[in-house]
């Protein structure tokens, strides 16, 4: 018979274990009543019948002012990028954004020079620029940004860090240890931890005493996420404290959150895979009801969200999601542990006033797998005069739908054996499905849908030429 917790017991211990790794209150306080939740049977579930479909958004195309750059806004803007990801998925054992992305350039030369750039329209240096690093990923990073130093603040500093958190036993809630690598015991909170951390770090509070009320955050792996004219007015106009970029979900998006609209109040919300009960599945990736899923680039009013933080004394209670891992993710068999997270869109929930507009495929372009690298990597993807990587016009939004067998092409070592002589050509590529090791030669031109498959177990090569629709075996 499984008994019941003992709150004061489980919040006891995971304070002390906190407090010796120096973290800061709001933190823990924040941690401790996410631990409550689920100590008093919280599942974090949102239920089908509970929620109806967002409809009718605005759309980016729609907005009158698409193309107008007002600098007095770039003065009072900052662009954080989240950056604590390693990418160790595709085998990188250091920051995702140190990865090449076109020949030399690394998403982070990217997002350096997008941001210059706009500081050259704004003649001075704003917007402002800083990254939310984790331990894991600072020193590499800033250490790679020395190469623009152009690109500080004023105050020389470039990042905040995000938080971590103990891992949980799944039965007692107790915090695990690890003795053999403590380093194991704990696990990022997930990216809705921006705002904890912003306040944490006093960043928050130092970006209002500059007069920077706007934020535009984004993912560091999303190339298509910048500072875009036309979003920045519409957002300071509309008066809302927090405006989501959605796009149409595909089948490819099916099993990604997705945008709703909770019934109770008519209220946006944001529902992740893991809040869907068993038994909602089917609606869930039902993508002709729920349409849109959050592009995770966000629009957020600064003095509201300290306005927010304030009323609730520190503690930004975001949805909860209970993820159930092994506390060593690469041994199936270690104990199992909770991680409890947050998303950062699910903010989109906690304010007052919100709204959410849709954009295209343009504005999200993240690199999750070595399949989404290939794609970036070709020519369906160009690069603007302002250091954009987007997709090439005549895909008309749709991306080259790109699947590599994981088992050759998972770790970006494996990739670059393959394809680090030549990408193939993929402009006008549907969809590539590549099974079994196979090395492509220059001057590889594919065309609507094209499957290669190697059944032989030895490695094979792709000779120049062009495949249009094809089904190509190697025996």
């Amino acid at each position: 018979m499984k008994t019941t917790p003992d709150i004061q017991f489980i919040q006891e211990s995971i304070t002390l274990k906190m407090r010796q790794a120096g973290i800061a209150t709001s933190r823990i306080e924040t941690y401790l009543a996410s631990v409550a939740q689920v100590a008093t049977g919280n599942s974090g579930f949102i239920p089908e019948d509970s929620i109806a479909p967002a409809r009718d958004l605005i759309r980016l195309e729609d907005l009158e002012n698409a193309s107008q750059l007002d600098t007095e806004r770039l003065h009072q803007l900052v662009c954080i990028k989240l950056n604590g990801g390693l990418g160790t998925g595709m085998g990188l054992d250091r920051a995702k954004s140190l990865m090449q992305v076109k020949g030399e350039e690394t998403f982070l030369d990217f997002i350096a020079r997008q941001a210059l750039e706009l500081r050259g329209k704004s003649k001075s240096d704003r917007p402002a620029f800083y990254l939310m690093n984790s331990f894991s990923t600072r020193r590499d990073t800033l250490h790679y940004l020395e190469k623009f130093p152009e690109l500080s603040n004023g105050d020389q500093k470039l990042d905040f860090l995000q938080g971590m958190v103990p891992k949980l036993d799944a039965e007692t809630l107790e915090p695990v240890a690890h003795e053999s690598n403590p380093d194991l015991e704990w696990c990022p909170p997930g990216h809705g931890d921006l705002y904890t951390s912003l306040m944490a770090e006093g960043l928050l509070e130092s970006l209002l005493e500059r007069g920077i009320i706007y934020a535009f955050v984004s993912n560091s792996d999303n190339l298509g996420a910048t500072i875009h004219p036309g979003l920045l007015a519409h957002f300071a106009e509309s008066g809302n404290a927090f405006m989501m970029e959605v796009a149409r979900r595909t089948t490819s998006d099916r099993k990604g959150g997705h945008l709703a609209q909770r019934k109770s109040d008519g209220h946006l919300i944001l529902r992740e895979s893991a809040q869907c009960p068993e038994n909602d599945i089917a609606s869930f990736q039902d993508i002709d009801r729920h349409r849109y899923f959050n592009t995770n680039n966000l629009w957020i009013r600064l003095d509201r969200l300290k306005e927010a933080l304030d009323q609730q004394e520190g503690v930004f209670q975001l949805p909860l999601i209970q993820n159930k891992k092994t506390v060593d993710p690469k041994d199936p068999n270690s104990q199992k542990v909770l991680q409890l997270e947050s998303a950062m869109g699910a903010a989109i929930a906690c304010f007052d006033q919100t709204c959410a507009i849709e954009v295209d495929r343009t504005r999200f372009s993240p690199v999750k797998t070595t399949s989404d690298l290939l794609a970036l990597r070709s020519d369906a993807y160009t690069i603007t005069a302002n250091h954009c990587l987007i997709l090439d016009a005549t895909r008309a939004g749709i991306p080259p739908l790109v699947k590599l067998d994981p088992s050759h092409y998972k770790t970006i070592q494996d990739f670059d054996k393959r394809f680090g002589r030549a990408v193939p050509s993929l402009v006008d590529c549907d969809s590539l499905t590549v099974s079994g090791p196979l090395t492509f030669e220059e001057g590889v031109i594919l065309r609507g849908h094209v499957h290669f498959q190697n059944n032989s177990g030895k490695e094979q090569l792709v000779p120049t030429g062009v495949y249009e629709n094809v089904e190509r075996t190697c025996e």
